[in-house]
């Protein structure tokens, strides 16, 4: 069996209290929800950091700027309305600059505070065990882990 490899970035807030996520509209699985950004991997992608920067950038723009950790994840196995797998390795990101300028995968987005994560709806069920696990990073990451996408 192949699985799709779709790296997702769990963008916070520069000061870590608040994370970015997005409505998703027209899609089979989720159309409504708010989640995360990224997407598939692409044969032309020739690393984990190139597959982040063009998901980022499609999805977000150019001019949205974030550190990202790309050699650490939170991983998810997820089977899809149609049967086929997906491998999601979730990334810590931190906003640095720019507002987003979404594509058509969206049709709106909001910076949630932490705080209120757990309530907030809707949105796919995992981000907030998710977002808490990579909120740790924070603790022990130095700055050079981090690229700039």
């Amino acid at each position: 069996m192949a699985f799709q490899y779709c790296p997702k970035i769990a963008v916070f807030s520069a000061d870590g209290g608040s994370i970015f996520l997005c409505r998703r509209k027209g899609e089979a699985d989720y159309d409504g929800v708010f989640s995360l950004i990224g997407g598939k991997m692409e044969h032309s992608d020739r690393s984990i950091v190139d597959a982040l920067r063009r998901e980022k950038t499609e999805e977000v723009g150019e001019s949205f700027k974030i550190r990202i950790l790309p050699h650490f994840s939170v991983d998810v196995m997820f089977v899809k309305a149609d049967g086929s797998h997906m491998i999601l390795p979730h990334h810590y990101a931190l906003h640095v600059d720019g507002d987003p300028e979404l594509n058509e995968e969206y049709s709106e987005s909001t910076w949630v505070p932490l705080k209120d994560l757990a309530s907030f709806e809707p949105k796919i069920d995992n981000i907030t065990w998710i977002s808490a696990k990579l909120a740790r990073l924070a603790e022990i990451v130095r700055d050079d882990d981090f690229a700039t996408i």
